[in-house]
C-alpha cells in the first residue's frame, strides 16, 4: 500500500517551524505495519498545492494531509481537493454544531470566517475535532479514484494526534500489515558517535532488527524496530547489560521522567537554583504530570543581586568567586536545598554567550548537586549557540542527579 503525507504551510519551509506531524504519523503507521513511501512539505500556494495533489492522486493509495483547514485566507486544502475532483463543498451540520458549542463553552461568538471550516466536500465524511474548531476529512473513493483514500487533518499537533488516534487509526486497522514493535532505549551522558561505536557489534548480532540512533540536545535514543517481539526482548536484555549506568530508561519517557520516578520511589525531593538556564530545568520537570510529588520548586537567580537577595549568597563571596564558577554553583545548590528543605539541590551557573563574560569563557558551565552525602560538582565546556548551551546544561544537571540516585 503506497501512503503519502503532505504537510501544508509556508511556515514549514522556514527554520522557525518543523514538521513534527509527519514523524509522529510515521511512527503510528509503523505500528500498523504500514509506512510512507513519500513525504512532502508545501507552502500556502494554490498552484503548488493543486499540482501536488494531482500528482499524489496518480501514485498513492492513501494520501494524508496536515494543515490548511483553518479559517484564514491561507487555508484552502479542502477547496483545492474539491476543485480537482469536481466535488461541491457543503456545510456539515454536525461540524457547525460542534463549532458553536466550542465557542459557547468559552462564552465567545465565532467569527463569520470560522464557518468555512464546516464545509466538507460532497461524498466525504467530516472527522470531529474534540479539541479545536477545524474538522478533518475522511474521503474514501473520491470521484475518479475509487481505490484511493484521502485523510485531511489539522496542522495543530494536539488536534491532529487526537483525531488520528480516535477516528483515523481505527479505520486503517483493516488495512494493517504485520504489526511492527519498537524497542526504545534512552541514553544519558554519552555522545551519539560514542554510542554508535559502543553498540556496533551488538547491533550486528541483532541485524534482523531495524536500528536507528536519534540524538537531541538533551539525550540520545537508540531505537530497534521489528515484528518479532521475542527478538526485541532478546535485544533489550543484551543492551541493558551493555549500556549499564548510562541507560536512562526503556520505553516511553525521557531523562526528566526517569529522575522524577526515582525520586518518588525513594520518597525524596528536589529543588533547583538556576542561573545560566534561566528556568529551563524547572520547566522540563514541571511539564511532567505529578512532578509536585518530588519537585518542590526553585529559584531563577540570573544576576548577582538575585543570588544574594533570594538565596543569601554574600556579596563579598560573589565578588571573589564570580557569578560563573564551581564555588558559586556549589553555594547555590546548598543554599536552595537548605532554604526549601529538600533532599537534593541542583545549582547551575555558566556563560551561554554571546561572548566571554566575567572571566568565564563562552560555553563554560558549572553544575553542583547537594544531597545527604555532601556536595559534588562538575565543570563542562560546550560549544554551540545560546539555546544549545542552555538545553544541554539542563540535561547534564538531570543526568548528574540520575546517576547519584542510581548509586
Amino acid at each position: 500500500m503506497r501512503i503519502e503525507c503532505i504537510a501544508i504551510g509556508t511556515e514549514l519551509l522556514t527554520t522557525r517551524r518543523l514538521d513534527t506531524n509527519s514523524v509522529w504519523l510515521g511512527e503510528r503507521l509503523a505500528a500498523l505495519g504500514l509506512g510512507f513511501h513519500r513525504k512532502t512539505a508545501v507552502g500556502d500556494s494554490r498552484e503548488d498545492l493543486a499540482q501536488l495533489f494531482r500528482e499524489a492522486l496518480t501514485r498513492s493509495d492513501l494520501i494524508i494531509t496536515t494543515g490548511g483547514l483553518g479559517p484564514t485566507f491561507d487555508d484552502f486544502t479542502k477547496e483545492c481537493f474539491a476543485d480537482i475532483l469536481g466535488a461541491e463543498l457543503r456545510e456539515d451540520a454536525k461540524s457547525r454544531e460542534d463549532m458553536l458549542a466550542f465557542y459557547a463553552a468559552r462564552k465567545r461568538v465565532p467569527p463569520q470566517a470560522n464557518f468555512k471550516q464546516a464545509l466538507i466536500p460532497a461524498g466525504a465524511e467530516a472527522l470531529a475535532n474534540p479539541v479545536g474548531t477545524a474538522p478533518g476529512v475522511w474521503w474514501s473513493g473520491p470521484p475518479g479514484h475509487p481505490g484511493t483514500r484521502l485523510v485531511m487533518l489539522p496542522g495543530v499537533p494536539r488536534e491532529m494526534k487526537r483525531m488520528w488516534e480516535e477516528q483515523v487509526e481505527p479505520r486503517l486497522q483493516a488495512l494493517a500489515g504485520r504489526r511492527v514493535h519498537t524497542l526504545r532505549l534512552v541514553v544519558g551522558g554519552v555522545p551519539e558517535s560514542n554510542l554508535d561505536e559502543r553498540t556496533r557489534e551488538a547491533r550486528e548480532r541483532h541485524a534482523h532488527l531495524e536500528w536507528t540512533i536519534l540524538a537531541s540536545l538533551t539525550q540520545v535514543e537508540l531505537l530497534a524496530r521489528g515484528s518479532d517481539q521475542a527478538a526485541l526482548e532478546a535485544a533489550r536484555v543484551e543492551f541493558e547489560a551493555l549500556l549499564g549506568g548510562d541507560l536512562v530508561g526503556v520505553g516511553d519517557g525521557n531523562l526528566e521522567d526517569a529522575v522524577l520516578d526515582r525520586l518518588k520511589v525513594r520518597g525524596e525531593t528536589l529543588v533547583v537554583a538556576e542561573s545560566v538556564t534561566g528556568g529551563l530545568l524547572a520547566a522540563r520537570l514541571t511539564a511532567i504530570p505529578g512532578a509536585s510529588e518530588a519537585f518542590l520548586g526553585g529559584a531563577t537567580v540570573y544576576t548577582a543581586a538575585a543570588k544574594t537577595a533570594l538565596l543569601g549568597l554574600p556579596k563579598p563571596f560573589l565578588a571573589v568567586e564570580g557569578t560563573v564558577s564551581e564555588a558559586t554553583s556549589r553555594a547555590l545548590a546548598e543554599a536552595v536545598r537548605t532554604k526549601l528543605g529538600a533532599t537534593w539541590g541542583l545549582g547551575l551557573t555558566g556563560n551561554a554567550g554571546p561572548a566571554a563574560e566575567g572571566g568565564a569563557p563562552l560555553g563554560a558551565v558549572f553544575i553542583a548537586l547537594a544531597g545527604p552525602g555532601g556536595t559534588v560538582s562538575k565543570a563542562f565546556n560546550q560549544p554551540g549557540d545560546r539555546t544549545d548551551i542552555q538545553l544541554r546544561s539542563t540535561a547534564w544537571a538531570l543526568d548528574l542527579l540520575r546517576r547519584a540516585l542510581s548509586a
